[in-house]
């Protein structure tokens, strides 16, 4: 998490999501949609992780009415957030911290996009639990980070695919062999099933995978 408090890395953060994950416009196009299935018109939305503010601006461009609160521990990032939402800051409150500082809701809906795959597992469950707790019965929960099989050999191979997409969208491969051991020896990823059942255990249900990019997952689930 360090790169999210360094200025230079801050200013350089909107660049890499669609360099490294495959189909991020589209991810975002389908959360917002998935999140519009059941969240009315003037919907309230949690966003955990909402520093550098993309997904904010992605929503909130689509769905003028839907006003937003946004959660990030680090205050540089929420500094580029209120740079990239410009006047649709308006719609939005910001909030330094992790899930105890949101607001208590209920919220309409919820997203989590790029952001679980830093946390530790017990951690992990708290913070979805306490979204769970935060929404609105049958209000939909959008998630999506790293997470593919853990098995002998799985994380190398499937860590080489990520530099190797990486590298095909203009990254320098070896710098994007290096993002990719990094990830490996510094982030508590897990594999699907793992990541499945910490959404039970946090209380929701109807989970879908809606998503798969290589080492990416992501899912729609309710309170």
């Amino acid at each position: 998490m360090d790169a999210f408090s360094d200025p230079e890395a801050v200013k350089r953060y909107a660049e890499g999501p669609p360099r490294q994950v495959p189909g991020f416009a589209g991810l975002q196009r389908m959360a917002r949609l998935l999140l519009a299935e059941r969240a009315p018109g003037d919907a309230r939305v949690l966003v955990l992780g909402a520093g550098g503010g993309l997904e904010i601006k992605a929503f909130a461009e689509a769905q003028p009415g839907w006003r937003f609160d946004g959660i990030d521990p680090s205050a540089e990032m929420l500094d580029l957030a209120r740079s990239t939402l410009g006047p649709l800051i308006a719609h939005t409150e910001l909030h330094h911290g992790v899930i105890d500082s949101a607001p208590e809701g209920p919220f309409d809906g919820a997203a989590c996009i790029l952001t679980l795959h830093f946390v530790e597992r017990e951690e992990r469950l708290r913070t979805l639990r306490e979204v769970n707790r935060r929404l609105k019965p049958g209000a939909a929960f959008v998630v999506a980070h790293f997470s593919f099989p853990q098995g002998a050999g799985d994380r190398e191979l499937w860590l080489s695919r990520y530099a190797a997409f990486a590298a095909s969208s203009g990254i320098d491969p070896a710098q994007a062999r290096k993002a990719a051991s990094t990830i490996g020896q510094r982030l508590p990823i897990l594999a699907p099933e793992e990541d499945e059942q910490l959404l039970r255990d946090a209380g929701f249900s109807n989970l879908s995978l809606f998503y798969a990019g290589f080492t990416f997952r992501g899912w729609v689930t309710y309170a």
